[in-house]
């Protein structure tokens, strides 16, 4: 069944497949409710957070109204991470968490998640069936649902991330820049790591509802590597808006990214957690990290690109550890989904387990030189169908000769199409990727 609503990541309207209107979330929070009440037993409660965008505020107003009008109780939780959302699920025993966010996006855009009961992302057949419900004429419940906010939502999440390092887990000694993003750990993160005992510079944690992600966080790092440096601390650590992605920097500055960071957690695991079983990686995973991983003697897989895809192959092989060069990372013998502040956590457990500072504990594996250019897509063409661009890709590949590798990817996110080219030589890479490049854009625009 073609979907028109959901796509892997949530509701698609923020990449401007059909436009998210007050009126829409009226509905969704309605068709949610009435399927999830019909479907799963327990509390009649579902909750509802954001990250700090100024739209948010509109649409969890409409959500709440249309899963009341539905006969649902609303737990508010306010600004809180997508994986916070995720774990107080569990907690309170929800029926699902729903989450306003468009993540990496700039304030203009905003999405929907939804979690289920235990922490996951929704099954695919409850979401066809929140679809079909959409289509369905609206109508009020005999018994109207009750909204009221969760004051102490932050304060359990904090202690949550807190209690999953081991008994007597310090970062005494280390000094930390924290960049929030203006987004959703704005007001949680600081706490983590101060109560934890490290040494905390907070950067971008005033959000005012239209500067998140705006030249900061985990995708636009480049102020928290200078501010690393300046201040002379061990590391630094950047989080996307909604606060399921992180990436670090080391104290010269140098980004590590979530190929890097997967591949310290693992490496730890293989030396003091008994053994890692594998780790999913995507078709974006760098090569150097997968050769790495074979050094450790770790199993590596690819996945499409996207948590859930990452998930199921964690699950299919029963594995605890996956994730994104992007800085999603899935840990899930601590949790259910990508979560940015254990992601951290857990790596610094194994720096400070290691004995070994970032810079270094990163140089466990090699990555290649790898060049990704976004082309904007102004058509939806099937790219890895059309003949003028897999003619394209052929000739790049010939010129690779079996030292590296092509990949075309339409983000899942934003109207655009990701050229990548990975190989041995740095220069010829970044050529090939222009070239290949080039002939995209001329092909969807």
């Amino acid at each position: 069944m073609t979907r028109k609503y959901f796509g892997t990541d949530g509701i698609r309207g923020l990449v401007g497949e059909f436009p998210i209107t007050p009126d829409f979330m009226l509905k969704l929070g309605w068709a949610a409710g009435c399927v999830l009440m019909d479907r799963f037993a327990g509390p009649n409660m579902i909750l509802i957070g954001k990250d700090t965008r100024i739209s948010g505020y509109m649409f969890e107003s409409a959500l709440q109204a249309g899963l009341i009008n539905a006969g649902v109780d609303v737990g508010l939780l306010g600004p809180m991470p997508t994986p916070g959302v995720a774990y107080l699920t569990r907690t309170f025993q929800a029926q699902a968490g729903i989450v306003i966010s468009a993540s990496h996006n700039s304030y203009v855009d905003n999405g929907i998640k939804f979690f289920s009961g235990n922490g996951t992302k929704l099954p695919d057949d409850i979401e066809l069936l929140i679809e079909e419900q959409l289509e369905k004429p609206m109508i009020t419940a005999e018994r109207l649902g009750k909204a009221r906010r969760i004051t102490d939502a932050s304060g359990r999440y904090i202690e949550f991330c807190k209690g999953t390092m081991p008994w007597g887990f310090s970062l005494q000694g280390l000094q930390i820049v924290l960049d929030c993003a203006h987004g959703a750990t704005y007001n949680i993160a600081p706490s983590v790591f101060t109560e934890l005992g490290a040494k905390v510079v907070p950067l971008f944690v005033e959000p005012n509802g239209t500067n998140i992600n705006r030249s900061c966080g985990s995708t636009k790092p480049e102020a928290l590597q200078e501010h690393v440096v300046e201040v002379g601390a061990d590391l630094g650590i950047a989080f996307d808006g909604d606060g399921d992605r992180v990436i670090f920097v080391d104290h010269k500055g140098e980004l590590v990214d979530g190929d890097e960071l997967l591949y310290i957690i693992a490496a730890h695991q293989q030396q003091y957690g008994g053994g890692c079983e594998g780790v999913a990686g995507t078709l974006m995973s760098n090569f150097g990290f997968e050769l790495g991983l074979k050094e450790l003697g770790v199993p590596f897989g690819r996945a499409k690109v996207g948590d859930r895809y990452v998930i199921e192959m964690m699950r299919d092989k029963g594995w605890s550890l996956g994730g994104e060069n992007s800085g999603h990372i899935v840990c899930s013998n601590v949790t259910t989904t990508g979560d940015g502040i254990i992601s951290a956590l857990q790596v610094l457990l194994a720096i400070t387990t290691l004995g070994v500072p970032l810079h270094k504990a990163k140089k466990g594996m090699q990555k290649l030189p790898q060049t990704m250019i976004n082309v904007h897509m102004a058509k939806r063409i099937d790219v890895n169908g059309d003949p003028t661009i897999q003619n394209a890709v052929a000739q790049i590949e010939a010129k690779l000769a079996g030292t590296g590798r092509v990949l075309l990817r339409p983000s899942g996110t934003e109207p655009v199409v990701r050229v990548m080219v990975e190989g041995q030589n740095k220069n010829q890479v970044k050529e090939l990727a222009q070239e290949l490049a080039s002939v995209v854009e001329t092909v969807l625009n």
